[in-house]
């Protein structure tokens, strides 16, 4: 069984910064797509950011291209999501989530392709 544990939410002020981190145990990061989505309340959930070891691909929604940055430490099965410059629309809470049946295929926020997710963990930005 795969679990995902969720770490690292907080409350923030805009501009500021929070690294979040997804531990991963049942299985290894190496051979899965990695991805973080976010929900506001009344949104649906969207995708944020996406990574895969083959090919060393990331991908990110544009609205947070050049403020967050995902990345994963293979030998701790961990991934992270650096967020910088905060703002109070990325006020939501943010879930881990991982696909090991369709790693290399197309759509990276696609949440149907993921098989597990994780509690979330909470993101508050105050302006």
């Amino acid at each position: 069984e795969v679990q995902l544990v969720e770490s690292g939410g907080d409350s923030v002020q805009a501009g500021g910064s929070l690294r979040l981190s997804c531990v991963v145990s049942g299985y290894r990061v190496i051979f899965m797509r990695m991805a973080w989505f976010r929900q506001a309340p009344g949104k649906e959930r969207e995708g944020v950011a996406s990574i895969i070891t083959y090919g060393n691909s990331t991908a990110y929604v544009d609205s947070v291209k050049g403020r967050f940055t995902i990345s994963q430490d293979t030998a701790k099965d961990t991934v992270y999501l650096q967020m910088n410059s905060l703002k109070s629309e990325d006020t939501a809470m943010y879930y881990c989530a991982a696909d090991w049946r369709t790693p290399a295929a197309a759509d990276p926020f696609n949440t149907a392709r993921y098989n597990y997710w994780g509690q979330g963990t909470q993101v508050t930005v105050s302006s």
